[in-house]
């Protein structure tokens, strides 16, 4: 039997970042070999039926054990990795932190974070420096298969049907686009997809995606007076006009923002790529006002069609559908507290395949996985964590 540690290192081994310019699913060829990777071992387990379809995803199920009628109950986690930093992982294990400054091999320091002091006494898995961990989400995915191995052992307890899934491209918001939600037979499901231990989410963002494209006028700078428009400060102008307290490094809880992932350009054409999240519907809709106000504003200055707006909504917010079911949301609980772990419930500053699956008919809150600093080179997660969370999921599809 595989430890969810061992586990974990393996899958991290598997470069997954996702790539939003590749159309084709899964986007990125490495998502296929991991796929690959868990639908063999989940059949190696006994898991009959564990497949990996043409789009990447990985689906199994795990008969009902016992004579009691129990739900049907699924658990997801997606494979693929952030693209905010490289994503070919070299891990460190540190096998008791000492609460001390954590010396990553570059020399990024690990340091200053309140959940540190802790994580004293812990085995924890840290980066290199120069890559994410891929905690997010290979921690939910060892988690999730760890707990497979147990259930498929002949003194596991009764349950009702499990049924697994492991989707590619979360992180680019397509987790769910192909996910073939009649064949997978659940009443109600959990993503496994969550940070710091314990943590319980039902409310995500209502998000947007915005893609600004700016058509300048290029001429030699000698002779540019009253001709050139400058499309590079033509965009610069518009990030201008969105209030800069609504950017993510000023905003928490609640709070929504409009966040530049990415921008290039030169005189003659630029482009400007945004993420835009609230809590509240009404307020992302006033988001996305102001940046087609703020358009229309450069237009007039420069002459119509300077600045064009593609705006895609990308997910809303799952509280309203997954407060309909606070049985789903009672048994979670339970599931923690009978493992000594106190259910923190948490606005989640993001979102997961769970928010699309709840409004398509899946009501899916999301789990915690255990880990810290996800999309960053400062990723961790306590291995006693990851043991943690896998008696939680004993527990949660157990329990009545």
């Amino acid at each position: 039997m595989s430890s969810v540690k061992e586990r974990f290192l393996r899958y991290i081994q598997v470069e997954t970042t996702s790539c939003e310019a590749n159309a084709c699913c899964p986007s990125t060829p490495g998502q296929n070999v991991l796929g690959e990777m868990l639908a063999r071992e989940m059949r190696e387990m006994g898991i009959a039926d564990a497949r990996q379809d043409e789009y990447g995803y990985v689906y199994g199920s795990i008969p009902a054990r016992g004579t009691k009628q129990q739900p049907a109950i699924g658990l997801i986690a997606h494979m693929d990795t952030s693209d905010a930093v490289p994503g070919a992982t070299v891990p460190q294990v540190i096998p008791s932190y000492d609460g001390s400054v954590i010396r990553l091999k570059n020399g990024v320091e690990i340091s200053g974070f309140d959940f540190l002091p802790a994580l004293k006494g812990q085995e924890l898995i840290v980066t290199s420096g120069d890559s994410v961990l891929g905690a997010d989400d290979k921690a939910g995915v060892a988690e999730i298969m760890a707990f497979c191995e147990r259930m498929m052992a002949e003194d596991a307890p009764d349950h009702g049907r499990i049924c697994i899934a492991f989707t590619p491209d979360e992180e680019i918001a397509r987790g769910t686009e192909h996910f073939d939600l009649p064949g997978f037979h659940a009443d109600f499901a959990y993503t496994v997809d969550g940070g710091a231990l314990g943590q319980l989410e039902y409310e995500c963002f209502n998000a947007a995606s915005c893609i600004v494209r700016v058509k300048g006028v290029n001429i030699h700078p000698g002779s540019a007076k009253n001709q050139m428009v400058n499309a590079s400060l033509v965009a610069m102008e518009f990030a201008a006009m969105l209030p800069p307290w609504e950017r993510p490094e000023h905003t928490e809880g609640y709070e929504g923002f409009y966040h530049l992932t990415g921008m290039e350009g030169d005189e003659e054409s630029a482009v400007l790529r945004y993420i835009l999240r609230d809590h509240d519907l009404q307020k992302l809709e006033q988001k996305k006002e102001t940046m087609a106000a703020a358009a229309e504003i450069l237009n007039r200055r420069y002459g119509e069609g300077t600045v064009a707006l593609e705006t895609r909504d990308s997910y809303r917010n799952m509280k309203e559908i997954v407060e309909q079911h606070p049985e789903i949301l009672e048994r979670a609980r339970k599931a923690f507290l009978e493992n000594g772990v106190e259910p923190v419930a948490l606005p989640i500053r993001g979102g997961t395949d769970g928010a699309r699956l709840s409004f398509i008919g899946l009501p899916c809150p999301n789990l915690s996985t255990g880990g810290y600093n996800f999309h960053s080179r400062k990723e961790l997660i306590p291995v006693p964590a990851m043991e943690k969370m896998v008696d939680v999921l004993v527990s949660l599809i157990c329990g009545t």
